[in-house]
C-alpha cells in the first residue's frame, strides 16, 4: 500500500484486538508499513496467523496471539507475552466487537401479530446474547485497556472502535447500538482520565463497510442486495459501502503524535456523510 503521507511508526509496538478481521487486519497491516511492531490479538489463532504470515512477507514484523478479550487473567498473560516479545506497548487498537444474530430482532418495526408469529421480536430476545453483545464490546475494550496501558508509561495512544450505531440506533440491533452508544463514551471517559499521563484516546466511528459479520444482513443467499441494504445506500450521500483501505488516514492521522498531539476525547466518523443527511 502506498500511503498519501509518510508517518514513522519505526520502533513502537502495536497491539491490534480483533487483529483477524476484515478492518483490524486492514488496520495492522498500515500500521506494520508504517514500522510499527504488530501483536496481533485474536480469539482465532489461525485468522491472526494468517495475518502475521502477510505482514512478514511484506518486510514487516508481527506475532500472533490467542487472545479472548473478556478472560482478565488470559489478557495479563498476554500482554506480559507481547512486552516480553515485542516491547511495551505504544498504541492500542480495540477492535474486537461485534453482534450475535440472538441479539437481534427479524423484523424493523414491532407488529402486534408478531407475538403469535414465529419472530423474534423485541419481546423474546435472548438476555444472555444481550449480555454477551454488551460485554464483547464494552467489557472487550475495557480489559485490553487495562491490561495494555500500564506499559504506556512513556505515553501512548488508544483507538477504540465505535458505530454509526452510537449516534442513532439502527434497526434490528439494539444490543449493538447501545454498546457503541457506551464505547463512544467510555473513548470520553478515558481520554479525560489518562490526559495528565500522556495517553491519548480517540475512537473511529466506521459507516457500513461490507464484512463477515454484517454480510448476512446486507446481502442475501443469492447475493442480491436486501432492502436493509438499499436503505443504507440511499442514506449515505456516496452512495456506496466504504471500502476498508479508507479508514487507513483516520487511524493514522490519530496514532500520530505529530499530526495529532492535542487531539483526545474524540469519535471520528468515517462514514460517506451518513452520520450528517437528515434523509432529506
Amino acid at each position: 500500500m502506498t500511503l498519501p503521507i509518510h508517518y514513522d511508526l519505526t520502533n513502537k509496538v502495536a497491539v491490534v484486538t480483533g487483529a483477524g478481521g476484515v478492518l483490524c487486519s486492514g488496520f495492522a497491516k498500515v500500521l506494520s508499513t508504517c514500522g510499527a511492531k504488530i501483536a496481533l490479538l485474536d480469539l482465532d489463532l489461525d485468522a491472526a496467523l494468517r495475518v502475521e504470515r502477510a505482514i512478514e512477507e511484506t518486510g514487516g514484523q508481527a506475532k500472533a496471539y490467542r487472545a479472548d478479550v473478556l478472560d482478565v487473567e488470559v489478557m495479563k498473560d498476554v500482554a506480559r507475552q507481547v512486552e516480553k516479545d515485542l516491547g511495551p506497548c505504544d498504541i492500542l487498537i480495540n477492535g474486537a466487537g461485534g453482534n450475535h444474530p440472538r441479539a437481534t430482532t427479524d423484523q424493523e418495526i414491532f407488529q402486534w401479530s408478531d407475538l403469535d408469529a414465529d419472530i423474534k421480536s423485541f419481546f423474546s430476545l435472548d438476555p444472555q446474547s444481550i449480555g454477551f453483545v454488551f460485554n464483547l464490546n464494552y467489557l472487550g475494550t475495557l480489559i485490553p485497556t487495562q491490561c495494555f496501558a500500564k506499559q504506556m508509561q512513556g505515553g501512548g495512544v488508544i483507538i477504540n472502535i465505535s458505530s454509526m450505531n452510537a449516534y442513532t440506533p439502527l434497526t434490528k440491533i439494539p444490543a449493538y447500538s447501545g454498546a457503541k452508544a457506551a464505547i463512544s463514551n467510555f473513548t470520553q471517559w478515558l481520554a479525560v482520565y489518562f490526559a495528565e499521563v500522556g495517553i491519548r484516546v480517540n475512537a473511529i466511528a466506521p459507516g457500513f463497510f461490507l464484512t463477515k459479520q454484517n454480510k448476512s444482513l446486507l446481502f442475501d443467499q443469492d447475493n442480491q442486495p436486501t432492502k436493509r441494504t438499499e436503505k443504507i445506500l440511499s442514506a449515505t450521500p456516496m452512495g456506496r459501502f466504504g471500502e476498508p483501505e479508507e479508514l487507513t488516514g483516520a487511524l493514522l492521522f490519530l496514532v500520530s503524535d505529530e499530526a495529532s498531539s492535542f487531539v483526545t476525547g474524540t469519535v471520528l466518523p468515517v462514514d460517506g456523510g451518513f452520520s450528517a443527511y437528515s434523509g432529506v
